[in-house]
């Protein structure tokens, strides 16, 4: 069977998608997608066709990560770190390899998917869902995805992890019950695109923060909203915390500018400061927003401007 390059180019973006769900990283997802086709292509000589071209695909990504996830610690959120803090607590941060990392959602969405396909890969990068995966043990993170959202059967995954059936249906049941005492299921979109209400509560959210009106901003948080800002470990919950923080060590963000764009099945916007060269805007972070209901339930800004945002396409710096 002839297999050209360009065969391989067109499951890229859904083994990204893949393999950031297994690795909480889209730097690490890309190196492990990168690694998948320079397998693959090594080794087109003994696929036989008897599974599809992608389920050869996801069997080698798969294992990619597994390998990668070995000798790796678990990825996780400010907001799983340790208690929430208050608006004076010290910042401290740690490596960029701690935490989760947002996806950028043109490369982790395949443009081709049907509808209710698309809902359910789009639900599955939510940064709840990406973190409380990385709290299960790779194996069981590899089985719930290969079974959930690729749509494996058991034999498939057990034939694909060199395991047994058996093996396989225990993994999933401890994983289920994993994922459901994190209790995920609740915030977000429920993996459908943004409602008109939605659309607004996001509008609203924009035109506060350009003019930076934060009584405008903090009514738009739900009582207990959070405030994260990785790589520090520091977060803060609730509406008073927030507002005290926007008003005191935050105020430096009066003045900013956002471009919007699509992260983790979520509202996300590349966010500039003032102080840029020749009066522009400099790259601060990349704001991801966690909706639920009728508020923003989590305002996520992660501050590694210079690994994501060539990652989102965004520009280096932004004119006056």
């Amino acid at each position: 069977m002839s297999i050209a390059a360009a065969q391989l180019e067109e499951h890229r973006t859904a083994l990204t998608g893949h393999c950031y769900r297994m690795m909480g990283s889209a730097v690490d997802a890309d190196d492990a997608v990168q690694e998948t086709m320079v397998r693959a292509w090594r080794s087109l000589e003994r696929f036989d066709g008897r599974a599809s071209l992608r389920t050869w695909l996801y069997r080698i990504a798969t294992n990619v990560c597994l390998d990668m996830l070995a000798d790796r610690s678990r990825r996780g959120r400010p907001i799983e770190s340790g208690p929430a803090g208050t608006a004076d607590d010290p910042l401290e941060a740690l490596p960029r390899t701690h935490w989760l990392e947002p996806v950028p959602d043109v490369r982790a969405l395949p443009a081709g998917a049907d509808p209710s396909e698309l809902a359910v890969l789009r639900q599955t990068i939510r940064l709840a869902f990406v973190a409380a995966l990385q709290h299960l043990p790779p194996k069981q993170r590899a089985v719930l995805l290969l079974t959930e959202v690729v749509g494996w059967s058991a034999a498939e995954v057990a034939e694909g992890l060199e395991t047994s059936v058996a093996s396989v249906n225990s993994a999933l049941q401890r994983a289920r019950g994993t994922l459901a005492r994190r209790d995920v299921a609740d915030v977000a979109v429920a993996g459908e695109p943004l409602s008109e209400a939605h659309a607004r509560l996001v509008d609203r959210y924009v035109d506060a923060f350009l003019r930076y009106d934060v009584d405008a901003l903090v009514a738009l948080l739900h009582q207990d909203a959070t405030l994260s800002m990785p790589p520090y470990t520091l977060w803060l919950r609730g509406r008073d915390a927030i507002r005290t923080w926007l008003l005191g060590r935050g105020s430096g963000c009066r003045g900013s500018r956002l471009v919007p764009t699509a992260a983790c099945g979520s509202p996300a916007f590349g966010h500039y400061r003032p102080g840029g060269p020749d009066g522009g805007y400099q790259p601060w972070a990349l704001i991801v927003l966690e909706l639920s209901g009728d508020g923003i339930a989590g305002w996520n800004s992660f501050l590694d401007t210079e690994t994501l945002f060539p990652l989102f396409g965004l520009p280096r710096h932004l004119p006056a």
